[in-house]
């Protein structure tokens, strides 16, 4: 017992130690940080990758040896825009977040290929185009060949069944020379027949011999199966069974499709007897639904090349790709178009890339850029850049007619006005205003400016003593909320067009909308108010009497400060002009600027909004 605890360490020791050497993680290869290998699994060999590790998807079949790193899924991979780690090296084992390495503090900076001087992602921002063609739609579309115009091939079975006069049953199969063998017949050539046809041309042997009191029954029951294989720059090569009708898109989809970033959409041939007897390109089927290859025989191979020198182009097209050119020698701008189909209103094209190890830009026509000769690596914009000859302008409130106008461009307001029917009775024409797209972003980026200038002279505002760093604080927290708040606010991009009953005759944008307020006899009043309300006009009332209609002002209202807005757009304040039927009052906030100093730039972003939005928020 005097040695039990000596004994005790030991085994603690021991146990601990045990317990460090098995949660040492594995990297590529299966070997731990000290170097021991992993244990092969069973049925496996040093050489050889066991069944259940994935072939890497970058290396094509005979391009490069197996991946046999750790899962994808356990190391970083590279950000967007560079290229990922090269098939065979496998993942950084000393770039591991979070990971102590021997220097005993956390490596948390990046990685080489994620620094400065990182290869591009070849394939650019886009994907291939026939990128989305292999989603397993061909693969899961498997037919034994039962089908009418199915070809009988040898190897096919075919059942028969006489009775009558003469009785035979059996299941005879296609023989090398493409016949089938019926006793007292003799062999019927078969091959090459559609199935549809197999059945009177069997009867008509038979009739030859047996005249009459003799019926046949005549099945196709198996079709030959073919194994095709598939290698080159697709996600699994190997060797994919199907049916003699599949085509090449069957035995592609089944091997999981091109790799995009590195396989040919427009080179995939076709094998046989070590010679290639037909070329596929694929932008074809895509675009006509033409595809070559004929029908595929045992033992073929179906070989995806590299992918050859592309063209970014995005723009006016439907699908924003990379287009993949045919051949070593380039192509020519109507080459482009007739795979990337722009819209109609292209008119002009411009192009950037590189001639002679020098940026190269050039800005051409849809017609001078047909003749353009491209190169791998160019990247294209198809633009619209010519102006049309109308605009589009749209009328709102109280008309009787359209509510959009085609006019011509520089049309004026006046000329489009009389073209609108109105009723003269219910239509305001003294207060007719536009709204623009335009003042709407400039009002907008006034606001956000302001808000910016609000929020920074706040947060880098300095403080002489701790009462004076709390009240920073204070005012931090009420400036962030409000321009929160603000800067959610649209503004209306009113345009002010009429004064005194006159409309300016401005020309017109594209965009443009034109309001025709109807005639209002009631006074709008809202802000800091009790009750917020719309209140019958009185000719000659006054302004202090239409807020005691709405209840009177709050705590915050300033009796001194409200803004009226006319009917046009036209905003003033209330003691400088009169109140007219459809007006609206707005009662503006007061605050007391000695608790804070930042209240008066407050102040300012708010009037800013009431006059862009008619809107006052507190």
């Amino acid at each position: 017992m005097r040695y039990a605890p000596f004994f005790l360490l030991i085994l603690v020791l021991a146990l601990y130690a045990t317990m460090a050497v098995c949660a040492q993680p594995t990297y590529n290869g299966g070997n731990t940080e000290a170097g021991a290998p992993r244990p092969l699994q069973q049925g496996s060999s040093p050489s050889t990758v066991p069944s259940e590790t994935a072939i890497a998807p970058n290396i094509p079949s005979g391009q490069g040896g197996a991946y046999t790193g750790m899962p994808r899924d356990s190391y970083v991979r590279p950000p967007s825009g560079y290229a990922p780690v090269p098939p065979g090296y496998g993942p950084n084992p000393l770039y591991m977040p979070g990971k102590t390495l021997n220097t005993g503090r956390p490596f948390t900076g990046s990685p080489a290929w994620m620094q400065e001087g990182s290869i591009p992602y070849q394939g650019g921002m886009y994907p291939p185009f026939g990128a989305n063609l292999f989603q397993g739609y061909f693969a899961g579309t498997y037919y034994e060949g039962m089908n009418e115009n199915y070809i009988i091939t040898p190897g096919d079975r075919i059942l028969v069944h006489i009775w009558g006069a003469h009785a035979y049953s059996d299941t005879l199969m296609v023989d090398q020379q493409g016949n089938i063998f019926l006793p007292e017949v003799g062999p019927v050539n078969v091959a090459g027949m559609r199935h549809s046809q197999l059945q009177g041309k069997v009867r008509s042997f038979i009739a030859s011999t047996f005249t009459s009191n003799v019926e046949v029954y005549v099945n196709l029951l198996t079709a030959q199966p073919v194994a095709v294989y598939v290698t080159g720059f697709v996600q699994r090569p190997g060797r994919y069974a199907g049916g003699m009708s599949d085509s090449v898109l069957y035995y592609l989809d089944r091997a999981g499709g091109i790799i995009p970033d590195r396989g040919s959409y427009r080179d995939v041939k076709i094998q046989r007897h070590n010679s290639t007897v037909a070329t596929v390109d694929l932008y074809a089927f895509i675009l006509s639904g033409q595809i070559r290859g004929g029908r595929l025989q045992d033992g073929d191979v179906i070989v995806v090349g590299p992918k050859g020198d592309s063209i970014i182009a995005d723009g006016l097209i439907p699908q924003h790709a990379s287009f993949e050119i045919k051949g070593k020698g380039g192509a020519r701008g109507d080459e482009l178009i007739a795979l990337a189909a722009p819209l109609p209103a292209v008119s002009h094209v411009s192009v950037r890339g590189t001639r002679n190890m020098v940026p190269f830009h050039v800005y051409l026509t849809l017609d001078g850029f047909k003749k353009f000769h491209l190169t791998g690596s160019d990247r294209i914009e198809f633009l619209a850049d010519r102006p049309g000859d109308s605009i589009m302008v749209s009328v709102s409130g109280s008309t009787l007619g359209a509510t959009h106008y085609p006019v011509r461009r520089n049309t004026t307001l006046r000329t489009l006005l009389a073209h609108v029917p109105v009723d003269s009775e219910l239509s305001n024409l003294s207060g007719i205003y536009l709204k623009r797209k335009s003042v709407v972003e400039q009002q907008r980026k006034a606001i956000h400016d302001a808000l910016r200038r609000l929020e920074s002279s706040v947060l880098t505002a300095t403080s002489a003593n701790q009462e004076g760093a709390a009240i920073r604080v204070e005012e931090a927290k009420l400036v962030q909320d409000f321009v929160r708040r603000a800067a959610l606010v649209e503004p209306d991009g009113v345009v002010v067009v009429t004064r005194n009953g006159v409309t300016a005759d401005i020309a017109l944008e594209d965009g443009d909308e034109v309001v025709i307020p109807q005639k209002s006899d009631v006074v709008h009043i809202s802000g800091e108010v009790m009750i917020p309300k719309a209140v019958v006009y009185v000719k000659g009332q006054t302004v202090r009497k239409y807020i005691t209609e709405a209840g009177g002002l709050t705590d915050r209202g300033d009796s001194s400060n409200i803004l009226v807005v006319h009917p046009n757009g036209e905003i003033a304040e209330a003691g400088s002009t009169k109140i007219l039927p459809g007006d609206m009052l707005l009662v503006m906030p007061k605050y007391d600027s000695k608790g804070f100093s930042i209240f008066k730039d407050i102040m300012q972003v708010i009037y800013q909004l009431a006059i862009s939005t008619k809107v006052i928020l507190s």
